[in-house]
Parts: structure tokens; sequence; C-alpha cells
């Protein structure tokens, strides 16, 4: 029974590391002001290519 429960936990901890590194890259590829959470603009004035 503890090794039911070893591997579900093992699979539920896996499944969020590739969940995880999954949008990471998502965002990553979609460029620096994409991956921004501000969607009302930059903040910050400067100007990204």
């Amino acid at each position: 029974m503890t090794i039911i429960i070893n591997v579900i936990i093992f699979l539920a901890i896996i499944s969020y590391v590739v969940f995880t590194l999954f949008n990471f890259f998502k965002k990553a590829k979609a460029g620096k002001c994409n991956s921004c959470g501000s969607k009302r603009g930059c903040s910050t004035g400067k100007k990204t290519l």
C-alpha cells in the first residue's frame, strides 16, 4: 500500500515539474514583453526591441 502512495506522490511531483517547465518555456519563447504580466503597458517607460 505504501508503494502505491509513494508512486502517486512521485507522479504528482513529476507532473507539476513538467507543467511548470512547459509554462516557463512557453513564456520565454513569447519574448520579453509578451511574457510580462502587465497587459496595460510598461510602467518603466523604457522601449524594448
